[in-house]
C-alpha cells in the first residue's frame, strides 16, 4: 500500500484499485489536500486501461464528515469558498466521467459533501449501522452542492426531506431510497464489495466501460434523444471482437475468454 500524502492511501490488486480516505481523526473531512490527492489519482486512473474497478474506501470510524469545517473557518473569504466548491465538484464529476465503474465501501457515517461522494459514486455497498445526512442546514448552510448528487439517486420529496431536515436516516433507508445498494453486517462489508468487484471483473471490459460512459450521458437526455443514441452505441459495441466472443461462449455452452480492454 502506497500513499498520498498520507490522507490518502492507494492499493492495487491485479486490476482493481482501492483508494483509502484517511484522515480518520477528522472523520475523513474533505481537505483541500485530501480533494487534491483524490484528483490526482481519479486522473490516473482514467488514463490507465488495465483498471477494471475502483473501490473508495474510508479509515477509522466514520466514512467522510463533508467538507472541513476548520479549514473552511479558517479561509473566510467567499472567491476561497467558490474555488473550493469547484474542487469539490470536479473530483465529483471525475468519479463519474471515469470509465470505469467506481463502488463506495461505506463502513460508517456520511455526512453532508460524505454523503455526495456516496451518491455520486456508481455502486455503493454499506455496513447496516451505517448513516447518511446532508447536514449542512443544522449550521445554517443549505447543502447545495451535495443536493446535486443525491437529487440525482435518492426521490424527490424524501432528498428534499433530507437536505431541510439534516436528519440521518439508516442504511435501509438508504438502500430502500436508492442511495446505496446494499446493506450488510460489518463483518462481510469486504466480501460483499469483493463480490461485487469480481461480478464487474468477469464482464467484458469493453462491455463495461462503453456502458458506464452511455448510463450517464443518456440520463440527461429526453427519451427519444436517449434511445437514438442508445441505438448508435449499442451497433458500436455490436461490431466489438467481445461480443462475437460473447454469442459463441453462449452457443456453446462455455464460460467467454474476453480478449477487448
Amino acid at each position: 500500500m502506497t500513499t498520498n500524502d498520507t490522507v490518502l492511501l492507494s492499493s492495487r490488486v491485479d486490476d482493481v484499485l482501492t483508494l483509502t480516505l484517511n484522515r480518520p481523526n477528522q472523520f475523513n473531512a474533505l481537505s483541500e489536500e485530501l480533494l487534491t490527492a483524490l484528483q490526482a489519482q481519479l486522473d490516473a486512473s482514467a488514463q490507465d486501461d488495465q483498471l477494471r474497478c475502483v473501490v473508495l474506501a474510508a479509515a477509522g470510524k466514520a466514512f467522510c464528515a463533508g467538507h472541513d469545517l476548520k479549514q473552511m473557518m479558517a479561509h473566510r473569504d467567499e472567491s476561497y469558498y467558490q474555488r473550493l466548491f469547484a474542487q469539490c465538484g470536479r473530483v465529483m464529476q471525475s468519479i463519474v466521467n471515469l470509465p470505469i465503474p467506481v463502488i463506495a465501501r461505506v463502513q460508517g457515517t456520511a455526512t453532508a459533501a460524505g454523503c455526495q461522494l456516496v451518491a455520486t459514486c456508481d455502486l455503493a455497498i454499506a455496513a447496516d449501522t451505517s448513516k447518511f445526512a446532508v447536514s449542512g442546514i443544522n449550521v445554517g448552510l443549505f447543502c447545495s452542492t451535495p443536493a446535486v448528487a443525491l437529487t440525482r439517486n435518492v426521490p424527490a420529496k424524501k432528498a428534499f426531506e433530507m437536505l431541510v431536515t439534516g436528519q440521518f436516516i439508516s442504511a435501509a433507508d438508504a438502500v430502500a431510497n436508492g442511495l446505496i445498494n446494499r446493506a450488510v453486517p460489518g463483518d462481510q462489508l469486504d466480501r460483499e464489495v469483493d463480490a461485487l468487484v469480481q461480478a464487474i471483473c468477469s464482464k467484458s471490459a469493453v462491455a463495461v466501460r462503453t456502458g458506464k460512459a452511455m448510463y450517464h450521458r443518456q440520463r440527461s437526455m429526453n427519451l427519444s434523444d436517449a434511445y437514438d443514441y442508445a441505438g448508435q452505441v449499442m451497433a458500436q459495441n455490436m461490431m466489438a471482437e467481445d461480443v462475437c466472443e460473447g454469442i459463441d461462449a453462449f452457443t456453446q455452452k462455455r464460460q467467454p475468454v474476453w480478449k477487448g480492454r
